[in-house]
């Protein structure tokens, strides 16, 4: 039995956190997996209420579970940035979520920006370092709002932090099986800190002699993905150029509509969600798109060890794509609660076409 923690959070949040935990229900009953849920309140109205963000009861009760799936966190009547930093980087840095997980797969050809890009070209996995870099918030602002205004903004990587990410992306090319190549990323060449990566990636990078190794600078990486999204099996980076690199890769692969991300700790308690934002226009409106939450969902289940329920909501997302019965990622194209109809349906087709 796996335990789950619900955070379904802001804004169009809970209408496709209720769509994802449709299609959860549905791929249960297929493959028997057991589960239990436990919802907790926290986001923008709870804070508004009581004035809580994340307290730390919070954060030691998710530690009792297996996974977390979160909606989205933001509100415009709460300071920018606020919540999200207490609750879904209370959640990373506390609980240590040091890989952010991020496939980047295209279902159907006609969702791609780009000319001729079909499925097959577009199927990589970008492995981003979660818990160091720009954003660990070491730095600050002085003489704010004076012509000697000064703002500092450190980077931080540690070698025992850069090996595991590094280590963990070379496991995951060994396991898809596909190129067997890992891509490092980063800017060695004008930040020569970043020598670190290169000399942990070679390092690790002994221990896959199977595994071929690959290298660039972000922006040929971004200027390569739009040409060549072929050649990526697996790249792995920093946590700032992870989050540039990541989505363009979203838009490849359709728009936020369908993107998903795992914050993971190997073996520990992690949290899954889309990666799109909170959208308060668009809250109560039944017009938000839940696939990148349904793709969240597969991500969980995979983690938890039912392969058959996301290999499952896998082929139902792009049958349902590729035949256009989700016309169209974008808010509004598609009812909510119908677009998770259609992927329950589809979850069900799959399961009788498999026997």
């Amino acid at each position: 039995m796996r335990s789950i923690a619900v955070l379904a959070g802001d804004g169009i949040g809970e209408e496709v956190v209720r769509e994802g935990l449709k299609v959860l229900e549905t791929v249960a009953a297929v493959t028997g997996f057991k589960y239990t849920l436990e919802h907790y309140p926290y986001g923008a109205e709870h804070y508004l209420k009581t004035g809580e963000t994340f307290p730390d009861s919070a954060l030691r009760a998710m530690k009792d579970h297996d996974a977390i799936l979160l909606g989205a966190i933001g509100d415009p009547r709460v300071e920018t940035g606020m919540l999200e930093r207490a609750i879904i980087g209370g959640v990373r840095f506390g609980l240590d979520l040091y890989v952010n997980l991020r496939p980047i797969k295209l279902y159907a050809e006609h969702l791609c920006p780009l000319k001729g890009v079909t499925p097959a070209q577009l199927d990589l996995v970008v492995v981003r370092e979660n818990t160091e870099g720009a954003y660990v918030g070491l730095g600050g602002i002085m003489k704010k709002q004076t012509d000697n205004e000064v703002a500092i903004c450190n980077m931080v990587w540690t070698r025992s932090g850069t090996e595991r990410v590094i280590r963990y992306g070379f496991e995951l090319a060994k396991k898809r099986g596909k190129a067997k190549r890992v891509t490092l990323v980063d800017k060695a060449n004008a930040i020569r800190p970043m020598d670190l990566w290169t000399r942990a990636f070679a390092a690790v990078g002994e221990e896959f002699p199977e595994i071929e190794r690959d290298h660039a600078y972000i922006d040929a990486a971004c200027m390569w993905l739009i040409k060549n999204s072929d050649w990526f099996d697996v790249i792995v980076t920093d946590n700032l150029f992870g989050d540039i690199i990541t989505d363009l890769g979203a838009m490849l692969q359709g728009g936020l509509g369908i993107a998903a991300s795992g914050n993971i700790h190997p073996g520990k308690v992690s949290m899954f969600e889309p990666i799109h934002g909170s959208a308060p226009k668009y809250k109560g409106k039944n017009a938000a798109c839940p696939v990148a939450t349904v793709n969240a969902v597969q991500l969980m289940l995979e983690y938890m060890g039912d392969p058959e329920g996301a290999g499952l909501i896998d082929k139902a997302i792009a049958s349902a794509l590729g035949k256009k019965k989700i016309p169209s990622l974008r808010a509004g194209a598609i009812p909510t609660d119908e677009c998770g109809d259609i992927l329950v349906e589809e979850v069900k087709a799959q399961a009788t076409a498999a026997g």
